[in-house]
C-alpha cells in the first residue's frame, strides 16, 4: 500500500489528467445503473420511485415465456455470429493483401476506396444498398440476370431469409476498410529480417503470410476477438432499423428495436430494461470467460 501511495503521488499530474474522465465515467455509465430497478417495477411514469409497484422478476419470467423475445434473441445471434466471422476474416484477408503490395500509389488508392464507406451514415449506407437491390432497375438484380443466375429480379428485402446475409455483406462493404487498419499496424512490428531469411530458403509469399505475417498478428486477434465477443449482443441499431420492413420483420427484429418497441412504443419499460440488463449481463459473462479461456491456454489476453 505504501508502496502504491509513493507511486500515486510521483504521478500525481496523470492523476489529475484522469480526473475528468472518471467523472464523466461515473455520470454517464454508473450513475444511470440506478435506473436498472425499473426492470423489477410495474413502472409507471407518473408516479414517484416510492410509490412504484415492485414486481420482482416477472418481467424477466414474462421475456423468456414470450416466443417474440426468443425469435429476436435468434435474429440477434444470428447476425452477430454472421458479422463476426465475416468482418474477422475480410478484414485480415483484406490487410493480408494490401501488405503485399509494392506499388505505394495503388495500395493507398485501394486504402482509401475501402476506408470511405465506414464515413458514410448508415441513413445514407441504407439508401444505396435498397437502391442496389431493387426489384426495379436495382443493380445487383441487372447482374443476375445477365449472368444467368436469376430469370427474374428478386425483391430481396421482401423475403427474410435473405436479411441475414444482406446485413453481413453491408457491414463487410461498410467497415472492411476500417477494421484493416489495426492488422496493418500491427504488421508494422513484425521484423523484416523474418520475411528475408523466408525468402532466401525459398518461401513463397503464402507461405510468409501464413508462417510469418499470421503468426504476428495472433496477439492481435486474439485481443480483438476476445473484445468483440463482449459485443456478441451488440448488433447495432440502425441498419436493421433502416433495411426492415413489415415483410421481413421476422429476421430483422433485434435486441435494440425490441426495447425500442416495448419501451418507447407501447410504454412497457420494465420489460424493455429487463431486456437490456439480459443484452448487459451475457455480454459480460462472455467477456470474462473468453479472456479466462485465452489465460488458460497462456494467449495474450485483455486483462
Amino acid at each position: 500500500m505504501r508502496l502504491f501511495m509513493k507511486r500515486l503521488i510521483s504521478q500525481r499530474a496523470l492523476v489529475f489528467m484522469t480526473v475528468p474522465f472518471l467523472i464523466w465515467l461515473a455520470i454517464f455509465k454508473y450513475l444511470p445503473l440506478w435506473g436498472w430497478t425499473i426492470a423489477f417495477q410495474n413502472y409507471k411514469p407518473a408516479k414517484g420511485f416510492g410509490d412504484q409497484k415492485w414486481v420482482g422478476l416477472k418481467q424477466f419470467r414474462f421475456m423468456f415465456e414470450d416466443d417474440r423475445f426468443l425469435l429476436v434473441l435468434r435474429n440477434t445471434l444470428a447476425m452477430s455470429l454472421i458479422n463476426f466471422v465475416l468482418g474477422f476474416v475480410t478484414a485480415i484477408i483484406l490487410a493480408l493483401l494490401l501488405n503485399e503490395l509494392r506499388n505505394a500509389i495503388f495500395k493507398r488508392f485501394v486504402q482509401t476506396i475501402s476506408y470511405l464507406p465506414h464515413f458514410i451514415s448508415w441513413v445514407v449506407a441504407a439508401t444505396i444498398i435498397q437502391t442496389a437491390l431493387s426489384a426495379d432497375g436495382g443493380i445487383i438484380n441487372i447482374i443476375l440476370m445477365n449472368l444467368g443466375f436469376i430469370d427474374e429480379p428478386i425483391l430481396w428485402l421482401g423475403e427474410g431469409k435473405y436479411f441475414w446475409g444482406i446485413m453481413g455483406a453491408s457491414e463487410v462493404w461498410k467497415n472492411i476498410g476500417w477494421n484493416t487498419i489495426i492488422y496493418l499496424a500491427a504488421m508494422t512490428t513484425i521484423d523484416p529480417a523474418q520475411y528475408e531469411a523466408a525468402e532466401m530458403d525459398g518461401a513463397s509469399r503464402l507461405q510468409r503470410m501464413w508462417h510469418i505475417t499470421l503468426p504476428g498478428l495472433r496477439p492481435v486477434i486474439i485481443v480483438l476477438v476476445i473484445m468483440n465477443l463482449g459485443q456478441i449482443l451488440e448488433t447495432g441499431f440502425e441498419p436493421q432499423y433502416l433495411l426492415g420492413n413489415g415483410l421481413n420483420v421476422d429476421y430483422s427484429e433485434n435486441l435494440e428495436i425490441f426495447i425500442l418497441k416495448y419501451g418507447m412504443n407501447l410504454g412497457n419499460y420494465s420489460l424493455s430494461v429487463a431486456a437490456g440488463i439480459f443484452k448487459t449481463v451475457i455480454s459480460i459473462i462472455l467477456l470474462f470467460s473468453a479472456n479466462a479461456i485465452a489465460k488458460r491456454f497462456g494467449q495474450d489476453r485483455l486483462f
